[in-house]
Formats: C-alpha cells, structure tokens, sequence
C-alpha cells in the first residue's frame, strides 16, 4: 500500500493543476483539498521516505468551513493559497488511503460549461426555501447552477415533507417583494438566472383545484364552504364574465372529453409542457387549462370563475379580447391548436418536403403522410383528435391527378341547403283605397328582383313589370332595386316594400309616359332654440312611389295628385274651415322657404286663380344608400301600437266622391286645376311640396326658372311637408300604417331534417375551387379552377363534427336552422373509410356521443349551451354558463345543435357506478334537477335564447 502510493505521487501532483484535469478526467466533479494538509501530503510522497515525519495523517478540510456543524465553507477562499482542486479520481484514491479527519463531508464541486470556458463553481447557489402559507421559516439549500430547477422542487418537497400525490409548483420573490413563476422545471439554475440569497416559494394546489395565491380576496367563510361541498366531479358550471357563453361551452365539451381530462388530472402534462416552441405559447394556455380542469373535477365548486383563462386567451389570441360574442368553434379550434404546441413532445421541428403521391399505392402514401406528420407534430391532441382524409385533385385542362394525405382536428360537414327562401314584402296598390298588403313569397336563392315581382304578381295580378322594389328605411327609401339586382342584396330583416306603378319598369325611363316620384312625409316643428321663422323637419309615415304623367308635372298637379293617393287617410277641410282661414296662417305660409314663390303668386293674380302649391325646383342628386334599421311594420300595424283599419276596403267619406273604388286612375290635369281654382280667396292647404335630396334631409335650391312647371333630369325625390297642426287635423296615422295580412302568410317553407350521414356525404362529393383559391397546377404551369375531392381515410379516438350552420356569401349571411339528427349512439363510419378494412375490427368505426355544443338565436345574437356526458356517472347534464342540471337522451336533439363530440366505442369506459358520494346539499340539488327535468329542462334547450351576458 505505502509502495503505490509513493509510485502514484507523481501522476497525482501533475494533476492538480485543473487545466490538465480536464483534459484527462472524465469526470465534471472537483473536490477541495486544504492547502495545508496538501503541501505536507506532497513533501510526504516526494521525499520517498515511508517513515518520514512529514506524514500528513488523514485529510482534514477543518480549515475551509467556517463551523464543524453546518460545514458551511467559509467566504472568499483563494484557490492554490487556502485550497487546491482535485478530479474525483484523485479524491477517491486519497480518501481510500488517508481516509478523512471527524468524518468531514467531501466537498464536490460540479464543473460549469460557460460559453466560452469550463468553471469550477466553488460557491453554489444557495437559496432559501419556503413554503405559501409559511413565508416566515425559510429553508436554506445548496444548488449547483448545472442542476435543474425540478432538483430544486424535489429538495423543497423533501424539506417540507409534502405528500406524493400533491401538485406543486415554484414561485420566486423579487427584490421588490413581488413574485414571478419558475414555469419551466427543465432548465438549470443557471439557465433561470438564480443567484444565492434570493427565496424560492413553493405553492401547494388546494383540494378543491384552485391555488391559494390565484384566489379571489373573498370571506374566509366561503372559502370553508366551498372545501365543505362535494358534489360529482364535472358537474360544475361556468359563470358568464359578459357574452363569454361561447367559451364556457367549448370548455365544458372539451372537460367532458375523458382521455383528455384524465390526462391534465393525472398531472401527465407537467412533463410533456414545451416552453421552447415558438408557435406555442410558453406553456401558458396548457397551465390555464389544467387549473380549470383540476378547479371542474375536484368536486369541491358548483361553479367556478374562469377569469384567468379568459384573460390568458385574450393575452394570445387578441380576436378573444374584450366582451364581445364570438363562435364556440373557432375558440375551440384556437384551444385545440394552442394545446397542442403548448403539449408538443417535438422540442425542434426539422424541415420535411412534402412529395406527391405520383402513382404511389394509397396506403405507402398515408403512412409517409403520418409518420410525417408525427416527426413534427406529437402530442396528446394529436394522439386523441388526429385523423387523416386523402385529398385528390383533378385540373380540368390536362387531368393532371394530384393526392396527398393531410390530418385534421375536426370535420366541418355543410348541411344541405335550400335553392328557395322565403320572402315577407309589403305591396303598395296604385288605389288609394287599397291598404298595403303583406305577402309571404317562396323564391330562388339565386334569383333576381325581377323573380320577386313575378311570384307577388301571382297574388295581386298585377304584372311584374309595372312593380318596383325598395328598400325602406326610417320613413325613407334606403334603396330602389333595378329588376336585374340579385336577390342576395336583400336580407331577411330588411324592410322591403313593392309598390305599384303605372309604366313599365323594363322600359326607358326616359321615353316613358310618366315618371316615378319618390315622395317622402314630413313634419315642420318649430325650434324653440331658434326664432319663430326657423322650423325643423322630421319624417315620418311610410313614403311612397307615385308615378306621375309628364304632362301634370306642375306643382298645382301634383299637389291634387297627391291628395288623390293619400285619401284614404288624409281628409280635405270643409267649406266652413276654408272660410275661417286667418290671414295670420296664411303669413305663415308665406313666410316659409318653400311656399309660394313670388314669380307664382303674379302668375295667379293675372289668371285670377290659386294654385295648390308653388314651390320651385332644381333637379335633385341621385339616390343614395344608408344602413338599414328595424323600423318595420308591426302585426297590424307599424310599430308595437297594432294599428289596425276595421273597414280597410273603404277610402275616407271625403274622398269618396273624388276617386271610386273601381278606378285607381289619378285626376287629369285640367281636373285637379279646375278643383283648386277658388274665386277671390286661398284654399287651404294641407302641406307644402318641396324637392329634397335622396334622404329627404336637405332641400334642393330653386333654379333660375321658377316655373310652375317641375322640370327633372334624374330621379326627383318630392317631400311633402306638413304642419304639426295640419297633421294632426287631417292626417289619420292610424289608418295610413295600417295594413292586411294575405292569405300567403299563413304559409311556410317545410324543413325536413336531415341525417347526420348526408352531412358526411356532402363533405366527400366533388366540388369545383372557388376563383379565389385556385390550384397552381405542375403539369399546366398556372393556377386552375381544379375539382377537390376528400375522403376519409383513418378516423381519431375522439371524433369532432362542426355542422355548419352559419352561411355566408359576399352578400348574405344567414343561420340554418335544419334539424340535424344524429344518433347518440352507434354512429356507424365504416361506410365513408376507403382505407382497406381488412380484417379490421368493426368497433373500430362506431361512435358515442359524448357532447354538444349549442347555438341558439341568429347570426347578431344568440346563446351557447353545452349537453355533456360524464365521463365517471355515465349521466347526461345540460351546462347553461353556471346552471347545470340533469337531462335525459331524448332531449339532446335539437336544431340547435352545432358542435357534436364523439368517442369510438373501443375506447370508451363504462362506469360501474352511477354517481358518486355527494354532500346533502348536493344529493337534494340533483333530486330536484331530475324531477324537473322534464318539463323545464327541455323548454330551456329549446327556446330561442337571446344572449343577456
């Protein structure tokens, strides 16, 4: 023993210079040696004098620490002066020789690989440990900067003896007194920027899921409340933060699905979190997700609060943030995706070509197409909700055949749609003693205006041609059609009027006998901010489209005109009334802007005649567009008063000598001027004519001829304004909004449901690419209009169908409300899979329904419901943001269904038990859900929600 360790003297000492060890050694330890006892060691070896006096005993390292009970090594040593540093190969043969003094420990040391160098770190990071609820009693522990930060998570359990099963996780203090999350346990204390002396804080996740720091400030009572409850984990609701209905129903479809909330419960996703993905988002969206599961399954919350995962949404996916409504499916398909990276086993993606199938057997195809697909992709969404459709391509100039193998997360199946829409018009007749009529008219989605009046000529007889449709909007034409417009400018709520008139509309309008006045009704009020000769105009009533001879455009005539088609609300005043009329009304009359015009009021003293009107003119601008608005007529009325006419068919006593009812014709001109020519006195007038613009808000200047005759060279638009006191003499408002209802509104446009299966089918047939997605074709060298045709070719465990429901086109949206019906269980896929079955079990191609998310309402508004099943009772609830109650199968089916989840039957666990242990709170909440459900639960799934978030 003493021969070695004289012969070995030589090879050690040269060692200990620590460029040389780390050349030599392997090892990336290093263990201190006190200078002292190591100068007389090496006089020992080096004199060759086995009983030499200089015989260093056993290694004692006294001197570096500065107690002999916590061995803490003492501050600022200076190497080669207090200590030197051996390999461990070094360190073991002297132990093995010499032994150690008291039984001190070895203090090892780990090299550090620095950017540029190797280090041996003397001093480790010391960090002082604690636990949330005891930040007072810290801990301290040793770390080298090479050790992860899951070592420093361990030692903290240890030291805090927390049990196993127990989530936990690290926070670290600041200097400021703030705390910051140690998120990524994979990564090195050096990596995370520890220094000695900083507190680490581990946290402990409570029994009812939640963790103590993400806590609401709230009553100490409700705290113990909320751990006291115990109801069935997955039964718990999500409070609505305001229009959240969307993702609280996504969420509890995706709670519901048991691969995937097993694999969050069992605390899998803690290793497989991928901070370094640069198309994820560091982990945090995972995280989120997992509290919320552990928060809905922990049994311990009737409903919970999911305010941080909104917000961590909104941090990511800005289209999420605020308040607003959005679809269930596009949160869901944003949750799926950011998962998957947050969960992506693949650290670094490397690049892989994609090759076309060129001739290639189908399933050599699909299986480099997955293997491809896994080399970049792998995770547990990919794992339950991946599957792959085979894609095929055809150009329609050379038949170049293109096919490739794509996965995906979710089918989108369209659902038939109707090539008819069903249409509510209101027709306006030429007589006056003819109230509007309210028609329910069947037409081709495809069709134009010029359709529209074809299938209401059917019912009026009147011919199409001498029709024209507008669009009416607070008491003015938002818009007039051209028969030629396509139908799918129109929506479902605009308010749309057919008025008839007495020249065709397929003609020029420029050669025609008559011309088409859009006339708006309007009411000067006088402004108490202003003087007494300024009034104010506000519309009002239904405006019309009167069609005036060219040879009565004067303004006596058209006033007489006027008056004809508003007689069967507009009485005209007696002789006694026009005998009464003071000189002071007909000042104000004068006074006004549009009243009679000095060049007119000549005109009438020398032909000794008064006109009905004399307002100039200049040809107005051509019409202009607004927004719509829902001023529409109501039941028997406009608005919600229900005006309603008993004699609709009658015009007003009045009037009846004037206009019979067998005739809609209007008075000539010489007639109407012969009625309003009163010797020596001024009839009454009932309104004043004013040309305006399209809006009916400006009025258009007179031009230099102030003529009585009206002169336009585009389309006029004439208002006839009123006064307040006129209007309210002889202006009958409830007769003019009234209207009747036609036989045709009891009539509507029959829905057949359709299978699930014929959605499926949809998505498999041939469809041609839209001109703006076209197809770059190899062979032909320039894009195509290619046919695409998509097949099935493997199927997920957990299988999502999104039904289409919401159609939109460049000019239409609408929501289809056709009841979908779709099996609950054994939903059979074996017919739509072209890859080979051979031999295959046929388990493999059947499906459960496990969830369905709901829309209820239409494309501006709505709501969101969720009917999920238990993965643990087996039991079908219905989850309305925070209410849950208990529902049975039958009442699952619904037009509203949007989103439905399915799991292949091979895969699926049935419960042996039906529920478990509930608190008796909670067994007398479930009792009274399933007595009521029945009646109320099924009322509740089928209204049509409006969203009150």
């Amino acid at each position: 023993m003493e021969g070695e360790k004289l012969l070995v003297a030589p090879f050690c000492t040269r060692q200990f210079n620590i460029s040389a060890g780390f050349d030599v050694f392997a090892s990336f330890s290093r263990y201190l040696l006190e200078n002292h006892w190591y100068k007389q060691w090496k006089a020992y070896v080096e004199s060759g004098d086995q009983n030499s006096s200089s015989f260093p005993g056993r290694i004692n390292n006294a001197e570096l620490f500065e107690d002999l009970e916590s061995y803490r090594l003492k501050d600022r040593l200076v190497e080669h002066e207090e200590y030197v540093l051996v390999p461990e190969e070094v360190w073991d043969k002297l132990v093995n020789w010499y032994g150690i003094e008291h039984d001190q420990p070895a203090i090892e040391r780990k090299v550090v690989d620095l950017p540029s160098m190797q280090k041996v770190e003397v001093y480790p990071v010391e960090l002082y440990l604690c636990q949330h609820n005891d930040m007072d009693n810290p801990v301290m522990a040793q770390f080298s900067r090479m050790d992860m930060i899951d070592a420093v998570l361990k030692e903290a359990r240890r030291q805090f003896s927390v049990p196993a099963e127990d989530e936990t996780r690290l926070w670290l203090k600041n200097s400021d007194g703030s705390c910051e999350r140690i998120r990524n346990v994979q990564m090195t204390v050096l990596d995370a920027c520890l220094s000695s002396g900083q507190v680490v804080i581990m946290e402990t996740r409570s029994k009812d899921g939640t963790w103590p720091s993400s806590r609401p400030h709230i009553m100490k009572n409700s705290i113990e409340d909320e751990e006291l409850y115990r109801g069935q984990p997955g039964v718990c609701g999500l409070t609505n933060l305001g229009n959240t209905c969307f993702m609280n129903s996504a969420l509890q479809c995706l709670s519901n699905v048991p691969p995937l909330t097993e694999y969050f419960l069992n605390n899998c996703y803690l290793d497989e979190l991928n901070f370094s993905n640069p198309l994820g988002m560091k982990g945090e969206i995972a995280e989120a997700y997992a509290d919320l599961i552990k928060q809905m399954w922990s049994g311990h919350h009737r409903s919970i609060v999911p305010r941080m995962f909104k917000t961590k949404v909104g941090h990511f996916a800005s289209q999420f943030l605020g308040y607003q409504q959005h679809d269930s499916q596009e949160l869901l398909s944003f949750l799926l995706d950011g998962l998957h990276e947050d969960l992506n086993r693949v650290k670094k993606k490397e690049y892989i070509e994609l090759k076309d199938a060129a001739g290639r057997p189908d399933e050599e195809v699909a299986e480099e197409a997955w293997r491809n697909h896994k080399r970049r992709n792998n995770s547990i969404i990919v794992d339950i909700f991946h599957g792959l459709f085979k894609s095929t391509l055809v150009c329609p100039e050379c038949g170049k055949i293109s096919v490739t193998f794509d996965p995906f997360c979710y089918l989108s199946a369209p659902l038939p749609v109707s090539k008819e829409r069903v249409m509510e018009v209101f027709f306006v007749y030429m007589d006056p003693c003819k109230k509007p009529e309210q028609h329910r008219l069947i037409v081709p989605k495809a069709g134009k205006v010029l359709d529209l009046c074809r299938a209401l000529s059917k019912h009026t007889e009147v011919p199409a041609e001498r029709m024209m449709v507008a669009d009416v909007f607070s008491h003015r034409f938002y818009k007039i059609y051209q028969m030629e417009e396509s139908l799918s400018c129109i929506l479902d709520r605009d308010d749309i009027f057919i008025y008839e008139v007495s020249v065709s509309t397929l003609e020029d309008s420029v050669t025609a006998d008559a011309v088409v006045l859009p006339v708006y009704l309007r009411e000067r009020t006088p402004n108490r901010d202003y003087s007494d000769t300024y009034y104010g105009v506000v519309l009002f009533g239904h405006p019309l489209l009167v069609s005036v001879p060219r040879d009565q455009l004067s303004w006596d005539a058209l006033y007489q005109l006027l008056l004809h088609r508003l007689s069967r609300y507009v009485s005209q005043p007696n002789s006694d009334e026009e005998d009464d009329q003071s000189e002071e009304e007909e000042d104000l009359y004068n006074k006004r802007p549009n009243g009679l015009s000095e060049g007119e009021e000549e005109e009438e003293e020398e032909e000794e005649e008064t006109t009905a009107e004399g307002s100039t003119s200049q040809d107005p601008s051509s019409e202009t567009e607004e927004n719509p608005s829902d001023a529409s007529l109501g039941e028997e009325g406009a608005g919600a008063k229900g005006r309603h006419n008993p004699n609709p068919s009658s015009c007003h006593p009045s009037q009846a000598h004037r206009t019979p009812s067998s005739s809609p014709s209007p008075p000539t001109a010489n007639q109407a001027k012969r009625k309003c020519c009163l010797p020596q006195k001024r009839r009454k007038l009932l309104f004043t004519l004013q040309a305006v613009n399209s809006n009916g808000t400006s009025d258009r200047l007179a031009g230099q001829d102030e003529s009585s005759t009206v002169s336009f060279n585009s389309q006029p638009y004439i208002a006839m304004d009123w006064d307040s006191e006129m209007k309210k003499r002889y202006y009958n408002e409830t007769e003019a909004e009234g209207y009747i209802k036609h036989d045709c509104m009891g009539y509507t446009l029959k829905k057949n449901p359709v299978r699930l299966q014929e959605c499926i089918d949809l998505f498999t047939t041939v469809e041609t690419l839209e001109e703006e997605n076209p197809w770059y074709c190899p062979m032909c060298k320039r894009h195509q209009l290619a046919t695409k045709k998509l097949d099935l070719w493997s199927l997920p465990e957990i299988l999502i169908i999104h039904l289409k429901r919401f159609s939109y086109t460049k000019f239409s949206r609408e929501k289809l409300d056709t009841l979908v019906e779709f099996p609950i269980q054994d939903l059979d896929f074996s017919d739509f899979i072209i890859k080979p079955q051979k031999d295959t079990d046929p388990m493999l191609y059947k499906y459960d329904l496990i969830a369905v998310s709901n829309h209820f309402g239409g494309l501006r508004d709505g709501h969101y419901t969720t009917f999920a099943r238990n993965k643990d009772s087996g039991t079908w609830h219905y989850f309305d943001d925070s209410s849950v109650s208990a529902v049975s199968k039958a009442q699952i089916e619904s037009k509203a269904a949007y989103v439905l989840f399915y799991q292949r039957q091979d895969k699926i666990c049935h419960p042996t038990l039906h529920a478990a242990p509930v608190s008796t709170a909670s067994s007398r909440n479930e009792d009274d859900c399933g007595a009521c459900c029945g009646s109320n639960s099924g009322e509740q799934a089928s209204r049509d929600f409006m969203d009150v978030d």
